[in-house]
């Protein structure tokens, strides 16, 4: 395979310059995998890039995101719609009597919820929106809160879909024990996580100020307009219509079916969604809460909702796999290689895969490259293994929350009520902080 070094940078860079500039997400993800595609071949890029996007819809996990993120929209808008979010809503108000309350309330929710970040992140923004707008909190400080407990309580949860797949990869990478009990001794090395979920609720009490453009957007919403501009109102959103609210129970029950079904088949979140959604479509007809064409106009129109976000993982995938013929991954790491020592090691590895997860928008599937890379190289150097994973695993949180086209970004964004451009922007001063204090920590610790 041709060897592009540096130039395989430059659909990165392009994709970062062009997303500054124009604050559109699926266009500059585009342009990017474009350049990547003249670079490889400007001969074939039809050719190669039709081939490349038949192989991201034909990726198992592309499909399961589509049909989870889909399913989720249904089932959110089925819950808008009959009024079960606004019966949660008025049951949660009663106990909510100030804006750091509400905030609180938000990340203790994310707490509870940690089975999937996906789950966390649809399932808490949009239950939880109502209740913030009382306060005049911009959805971009909502969608900061449900994504950074997100990912880093997923992480620190050993029953989790993030613990499950990791497990699996250090069992398949055959490092000495057992997959899963490595991961749990490596949780307490989990800096970024541990310090991206401790920071949340300071900026929820307001111990940490708004920074940056988190600023402007309170400054927005303290005048009234909590959604950022370039929101579409959509099926996800709830218009209060004064109609007499549904049973509590009617919220309650399809989310708690949702929670348990996700952990009964072995935290597969796509079955958890069906069992709900069936749970939900029985609790609207026994009570004749909408009508059968009513009924499946809200379910096709939180699918659609989701169109926006899918494609913009879609576009994710796309660059990733154009990053990955040019051999990106590789590059980066045969760069950073001389500067290993036992000690900088953890360091080395948080700050280079961290990197790699933002550039790349894949917080799994780069996992999957680098640790026959990196495991080994410690194994090598003697180097203290769950450090190592923890510095592994914590780099593909930061991933998750700082890149703007990531899932988790797009999800949170998407459930609050913001763009991912948005969301990314004002949520990224916090996410550099809780970096720079684990990138520190790590190397501390690699020290010792």
């Amino acid at each position: 395979m041709e060897s592009f070094g540096a130039w395989s940078l430059l659909p990165t860079l392009v994709v970062l310059g062009m997303a500054i500039i124009t604050r559109r997400t699926i266009e500059s993800l585009m342009a990017g995998a474009l350049v990547g595609l003249l670079m490889i071949d400007p001969t074939s890029v039809v050719t190669q890039g039709s081939d490349i996007l038949l192989t991201v819809l034909g990726n198992d996990t592309v499909t399961w995101i589509i049909l989870v993120c889909g399913l989720f929209g249904s089932l959110i808008a089925l819950l808008v719609k009959t009024g079960g979010v606004l019966s949660f809503g008025d049951a949660v108000t009663k106990r909510i009597h100030s804006r750091r309350q509400s905030l609180l309330a938000t990340w203790v929710l994310g707490l509870v919820i940690f089975v999937d970040d996906y789950l966390n992140a649809l399932t808490i923004s949009a239950s939880m929106k109502k209740i913030t707008d009382r306060f005049k909190v911009s959805r971009e400080k909502l969608a900061y809160i449900v994504d950074s407990t997100a990912a880093p309580i997923c992480i620190l949860v050993p029953f989790s879909t993030w613990a499950v797949f990791f497990a699996g990869l250090l069992e398949e990478n055959n490092v000495a024990g057992n997959g899963m009990g490595l991961y749990i001794e490596a949780i307490p090395y989990m800096f970024y996580a541990w310090v991206a979920a401790a920071v949340v609720p300071l900026v929820a009490l307001g111990w940490i100020p708004n920074l940056g453009p988190m600023k402007a957007a309170e400054a927005r919403a303290a005048a009234g307009q909590l959604m950022p501009d370039g929101v579409d109102d959509n099926a996800l959103e709830m218009g209060d219509t004064g109609k007499k609210r549904p049973h509590l129970l009617n919220f309650l029950l399809p989310i708690a079916t949702l929670i348990f079904f996700t952990w009964y088949f072995e935290i597969d979140i796509l079955r958890g969604v069906i069992v709900a959604l069936a749970v939900t479509l029985v609790l609207i007809a026994t009570q004749k809460l909408l009508s059968f064409h009513d009924t499946f106009d809200t379910a096709l129109d939180g699918f659609k909702a989701m169109i926006m976000p899918l494609g913009t993982l879609v576009a994710g995938f796309t660059l990733k796999e154009v990053n990955d013929v040019l051999g990106l991954t590789d590059y980066v790491i045969a760069t950073v290689q001389p500067l290993m020592s036992p000690g900088m090691l953890p360091a080395v590895v948080f700050v280079t895969m961290a990197f790699l997860a933002f550039a790349t928008g894949s917080f799994w599937g780069i996992f999957a490259v680098a640790m026959p890379i990196v495991l080994p190289l410690a194994a090598s150097m003697d180097s203290h293994m769950p450090l190592v994973i923890g510095a592994l695993i914590s780099a593909s949180a930061f991933g998750s929350h700082a890149c703007f086209y990531g899932d988790s970004t797009v999800l949170s964004a998407q459930g609050s009520g913001c763009t991912p451009m948005a969301h990314a922007l004002t949520q990224l001063p916090y996410v550099l902080i809780a970096a720079a204090i684990a990138a520190a920590i790590f190397l501390m610790v690699g020290h010792l």
